[in-house]
Formats: structure tokens, sequence, C-alpha cells
């Protein structure tokens, strides 16, 4: 089972109020794939490990978009940042915001990229 980081949204995970994520890469995943959350799995220093955040998730769709798509059209915009954890956040539930947020927190994502958008569901195993 892999891994996958959610070190800027972990407490969406961990409340399980995140159902959607965005990724430069993971196109090869596939609905029905399980993968587990994790706060960080990268970069880890000498003598830390991976520490799971919660039960592995289970993967319901997988496609790509451009990230602007959140933009372009705002009511699916303003729910994708609702899906993505941020209904509540006073800046990031706003779609140019969380676009703005994502740009900056992936190296070379500008709001034309087209990113893997990956659907997930909460197990209990």
């Amino acid at each position: 089972m892999r891994n996958m980081s959610f070190a800027l949204t972990e407490q969406q995970v961990r409340d399980r109020i995140k159902t959607v994520t965005r990724r430069v890469g993971w196109e090869k995943l596939k609905a029905g794939d399980l993968i587990q959350p994790v706060r960080k799995c990268m970069g880890l220093k000498a003598g830390e490990k991976v520490e799971k955040i919660r039960n592995p998730i289970r993967i319901v769709g997988v496609h790509r978009e451009p990230l602007s798509l959140m933009t372009e059209i705002i009511e699916y915009g303003l729910e994708e940042c609702r899906k993505e954890g941020f209904g509540d956040h006073p800046y990031f539930r706003y779609p140019s915001e969380f676009v703005k947020f994502f740009c900056s927190t992936h190296r070379g994502v500008r709001p034309e990229s087209i990113i893997t958008r990956i659907t997930f569901e909460y197990t209990n195993s």
C-alpha cells in the first residue's frame, strides 16, 4: 500500500471532512486502490518515521483537469474547496485563494497546470 502525505490538510483528514485531494502526478492511481494517509513521507530527517494519520482511504475516482477549472466555474470551485476540507476556512474556501495556495505549495504549478483530482472515502479498517 502506498503512502500519501496530507501534511497541509492533516486535520481535515483526521476530522474526515476532506473527500477530494489534488496532486501533481499520481496518474496511475485507480478506483479501488487503498492508500495510507500519513503526515509526511518524503524529506524525513535521520531517525524520523512515517506517521500514519488514520486508517487507509479507498480511492473512488481519479481524473486530470486544469487547476484553473476551480476559478472558471465558480460553483464548482466553491464545492471543491468544501470537498478539499476548506468549507469554513477564512481564505481557502474561496477558489481563487485555494488555487493561489496550491500553486505556492507545489513547485512549478501554475493555475493552468493539469493536475490529478482524486476522490476518496474513509475506511474503518
